[in-house]
């Protein structure tokens, strides 16, 4: 009786086992998420179609069980329908495409696709992308472990006219834990384009018009400067001593003009490329802060102090180039249309801050705490957080290492170039100084004693 149970157990996993056995090695199961994943992409409009070009890796085709042999080795003939599945599942039926701001309909048709080695460099132009997708196969006994191989893919649209104006939502941010998506842009008659994201973009329009572009980078920029705290923070610190209109507009004029210079020029890639730079730029903004606090506390001196405003607001305007430097891919071919909305955009969020700000203070001032004894406790408390942030970002700019160039003609051009840039800002202060002194007038510092009040006082008079 227990023998006949023992085999009526034992005797169905056998038979799966004698199945599988004769059937050769089982099928790759399903594989997990790939950690990282580039993905290389064309997109070029010819007549009534559209042509994209995508690599990816082959393992980010999940579920799919790939034919293999031996330790791993793909069987590149008997892949070819699952190639074409999964290039439907995981990449046609994801993309969208927009003609004019309408979704071609039914989506696109999966043409090709086929199993590139990984060190094959045939997506570096469209004309070799699309030779190699249309070339020759590798032959069938192609050794490639198939974790290693990469899938390329021709998907087609049909459109109207490959002078309409073109979006895509790639969606494909599935395919790893991380992806990335370099994607190359032919315009018919224009110069290619080139966009590089993370994850979700969401829709991207590749041929943007300058309205579009210009309310993009509007948006952007209001959002940069309300997303920022170190920006606002030393706006603040601004506008605490400040009991006149024409003062205030002077150094909210004299910052929003130099960042705006280092922020064009960067974005023209004229600032430094080194990797130590941004870590210097965050550590020199915590330092401003700092500065703007602590010469509040011991008496800020309104007369010149639009030419720190200045100085400093030419530090922040690299740090809102590292932001813009990444978005300007979006602005199609209107680069200083959507330079100046950036600028805009982040005025406006000023402008914002600081009509909320004053009558909050006025509203402080007069019912709280004496004026003078509200802008020294505000300063102290942002200059204690300034002090933590400049000495983490310190920390981090120290790890870089920097290598001091030898002593040499191009030592001495690069220098001279900067001597010219320093005389330029000297002449630019000199020559602002002119209207900026007649618009600040004869405001004067608050008193610099802790216990003082900014507000005139009634003579003391003597008792007899």
């Amino acid at each position: 009786m227990i023998r006949r149970s023992f085999r009526l157990l034992f005797r169905p996993l056998f038979l799966t086992g004698m199945l599988f056995a004769l059937l050769g090695a089982p099928p790759v199961s399903a594989h997990e998420i790939p950690t990282t994943v580039v993905v290389r992409a064309f997109i070029k409009p010819e007549g009534q179609q559209l042509t994209l070009l995508l690599r990816v890796p082959l393992e980010s085709m999940r579920d799919i069980n790939f034919p293999v042999r031996g330790p791993g080795f793909l069987e590149i003939d008997q892949a070819d329908p699952l190639l074409m599945a999964g290039a439907r599942l995981w990449l046609a039926d994801f993309v969208r495409i927009y003609e004019n701001d309408e979704l071609i309909q039914g989506g696109g048709e999966v043409v090709s696709a086929r199993v590139s080695l990984p060190a094959d460099q045939s997506f570096a132009t469209w004309e070799q992308a699309l030779a190699h997708i249309n070339g020759n196969r590798l032959p069938a006994e192609t050794e490639i472990i198939w974790q290693q191989a990469l899938m390329d893919v021709m998907i087609t649209y049909p459109i109207q006219s490959a002078a309409s104006e073109f979006s895509i939502r790639p969606g494909l941010e599935h395919l790893g834990v991380r992806t990335t998506s370099i994607l190359h842009f032919l315009p018919e008659g224009g110069q290619e384009r080139i966009f590089q994201f993370v994850g979700d973009p969401g829709l991207v329009r590749l041929d943007p018009s300058w309205f579009y572009a210009a309310g993009s980078f509007v948006k952007l920029g209001f959002e940069h400067i309300l997303g920022g705290i170190d920006h606002l923070l030393f706006v603040f610190l601004l506008v605490i001593p400040v009991r006149r209109f024409r003062p205030l507009l002077a150094m909210a004029t004299a910052f929003t003009l130099a960042h705006s210079i280092t922020l064009i020029a960067s974005a023209l890639g004229m600032a430094p490329t080194a990797l130590w730079f941004p870590a210097l730029i965050e550590m020199l903004i915590a330092l401003s802060i700092v500065f703007m606090a602590l010469e509040n506390i011991t008496g800020a001196n309104l007369q010149r102090r639009w030419i720190a405003a200045f100085l400093f607001g030419l530090v922040h305007g690299f740090g809102f180039s590292f932001l813009l430097r990444e978005s300007l891919q979006y602005a199609g071919s209107h680069l200083l249309t959507s330079l100046f909305a950036f600028n805009v955009g982040v005025e406006l969020g000023q402008i914002l801050v600081i009509a909320v700000t004053v009558p909050l203070l006025a509203l402080l001032y007069r019912y709280v705490v004496d004026r003078r004894m509200g802008v020294i406790i505000l300063s102290a408390l942002v200059a204690h957080t300034a002090w933590h942030w400049m000495a983490d970002r310190y920390g981090v700019f120290a790890q870089y290492p920097i290598q001091f160039p030898a002593l040499d003609l191009l030592l001495v051009a690069a220098l001279m170039r900067w001597v010219m840039v320093g005389l330029i800002l000297f002449a630019v202060i000199k020559l602002l100084s002119i209207p900026f002194g007649r618009l600040i007038g004869q405001e004067k510092a608050p008193d610099p004693l802790p216990g003082g009040s900014a507000e005139p006082r009634e003579p003391v008079k003597q008792m007899s």
